[in-house]
């Protein structure tokens, strides 16, 4: 490959892509009201001539370059928070504003400027004549990640039937290469009491007493070291190996970490005992952990087993009707996944990387100083399409995508130009790099 015209290329479209993301952004595209998000990508898909663009039932965009054997996929999720108080932004989140070198607007960074970077890194693909008969690529816009992070892709791999060799998660990466997440999962706690006269509160059982002796126990869980003298040992306990067999993957990602969200009550007045009290909790999760030893973990707390059959801890369920009125309802369970430093995937992605930019990161001027102060190829903090894509479904998954993690749901989020550069480019060359072999 001449690596030198796919930066030269990748150059001479960033007044387009900083035109499509513009477009694309200044609707509104929360969770289940993507629409004008995906049409206005299927139009773009259309124009730079994809071979194939199709919207699933779900509502997820589908765009295809190239005929050869070999799937690769790079999926972008198209829909957004909201804009939170609009009194923090400095300027319209949806009209965005744009200078020489980044793009302001709800969206840039989380992250459909890596849509943005995916579509035109395809494009310059087929111009530089580097599509062959070895490997067909597919962009995809995906919708209701904000909600619920993966259930797109369940529903590409299940119901549509497309299963790539791997896939590229074009989320925010500051200008890094992300080969894994923490998982999470969503917990509920559901605690039993009796209801009677606040004037005698005697003769009631306080289901808010109950839960607080819990969540201190919750609290422990989350602060406490591992020590054998303690009763609950802290979630730090899986960095170690007498703990842990995938210890290494968890000292990578980091330790797993439990909060409490949300607390709900039922009484029948403020002159009243509360009869019940429920808490949903925010469990981020390591390599080794599951679904049902995080659930455990929870059952088997002091105060938990001391009030027993008065308190339910299950996990919640997602089945809210995309835009296209298609429901698909799943367990709010986000797996932990990693990809080795020494698989192919990985390899390709360094390789095409380092061909084109050299071997640290790079990026805009005032991004430039954090970017080199943390190694090459690293970890996201937050959770992405990855849970579904290789960590339910063990399709490899790689992170490279434009933007920082910081902006992702900030106000005044921005991103910059440059990055939409760069990953187009290194986009264009990946499959080249991960099939010559």
């Amino acid at each position: 490959m001449d690596y030198a015209k796919i930066k030269e290329a990748a150059k001479s479209y960033e007044a387009d892509m900083t035109k499509f993301l513009r477009d694309i952004v200044k609707f509104p595209g929360e969770s289940c009201d993507e629409k004008a998000h995906i049409d206005r990508i299927a139009q773009e898909m259309r124009a730079l001539e994809f071979d194939k663009v199709e919207i699933d039932p779900m509502g997820n965009v589908l765009g295809f370059m190239g005929t050869g054997e070999t799937l690769i996929g790079f999926d972008a999720h198209i829909d957004t928070v909201g804009i939170g108080n609009k009194s923090n932004w400095n300027f319209d989140p949806y009209e965005g504003y744009e200078t020489d070198v980044e793009i302001g607007g709800r969206g840039v960074s989380d992250q459909c400027g890596g849509l943005v970077s995916a579509v035109y890194g395809a494009r310059i693909m087929k111009d530089l004549g580097l599509l062959n008969d070895k490997y067909t690529v597919l962009v995809t816009g995906t919708v209701q990640e904000e909600d619920c992070d993966g259930l797109c892709w369940q529903y590409i791999i299940n119901e549509d039937k497309i299963r790539p060799e791997f896939v590229v998660s074009t989320e925010p990466t500051d200008g890094g290469i992300y080969r894994g997440q923490r998982g999470r999962m969503e917990i509920r706690v559901d605690v039993k009491g009796v209801s009677c006269h606040g004037s005698a509160p005697e003769r009631g059982d306080n289901a808010i007493y109950k839960m607080a002796d819990i969540l201190q126990d919750v609290r422990s869980l989350n602060e406490n070291d591992a020590a054998d003298d303690k009763e609950i040992k802290g979630l730090v306990k899986m960095l170690d190996e007498s703990h842990n067999p995938q210890w290494k993957e968890a000292n990578f990602l980091g330790k797993g970490t439990i909060t409490v969200s949300e607390i709900f009550f039922t009484s029948p007045s403020r002159c009243a005992v509360a009869d019940s009290c429920s808490v949903s909790l925010d469990r981020r999760m390591t390599a080794g952990e599951t679904w049902e030893s995080c659930l455990d973990e929870i059952r088997n707390l002091p105060n938990v087993k001391k009030y027993g059959d008065d308190v339910i801890v299950s996990m919640y369920e997602y089945s809210r009707p995309s835009y296209k009125g298609l429901t698909y309802p799943i367990e709010c369970y986000f797996p932990t996944w990693v990809i080795p430093e020494d698989h192919k995937v990985t390899r390709s992605l360094e390789e095409a990387y380092k061909s084109l930019y050299g071997d640290t990161r790079i990026g805009a001027e005032e991004t430039v100083s954090m970017r080199l102060a943390r190694p090459l190829t690293d970890k996201w903090t937050f959770s992405t399409n990855g849970v579904s894509i290789m960590g339910r479904n063990q399709i490899p998954c790689i992170g490279f995508g434009p933007g920082a993690e910081a902006q992702a749901h900030a106000p005044n989020e921005k991103t910059w130009k440059q990055d939409l550069v760069t990953c187009a480019a290194v986009y264009a060359a990946l499959p080249t790099v991960y099939c010559k072999e």
